[in-house]
C-alpha cells in the first residue's frame, strides 16, 4: 500500500509518529506488528483491518 501511494518508508513513519527503523523492521517482518499498528495503517491507507491482515482482498473499511 506504501508503494501504491508512491511515499517512503521515512513519509510513512513520520506520518505515523514512529522511527523509521522501527517502520521498517514491521515492513521486513523482523518485528512483531502491534495491534495498534495496524489500525493505524488501516486509518492512514482507508482499508479494513482485515484486508491488511490478508482475510481478504476487499479494501473496503468495516469500522
Amino acid at each position: 500500500m506504501r508503494t501504491d501511494a508512491d511515499r517512503t518508508q521515512r513519509e510513512t513513519a513520520e506520518m505515523l509518529h514512529m522511527h523509521l527503523t522501527t517502520y521498517r523492521e514491521y515492513e521486513q517482518q523482523k518485528r512483531r506488528i502491534p495491534a495498534d499498528f495496524i489500525l493505524k495503517i488501516a486509518r492512514l491507507y482507508n482499508v479494513s483491518t482485515d484486508y491488511i491482515l490478508g482475510l481478504t482482498n476487499d479494501k473496503r473499511k468495516f469500522w
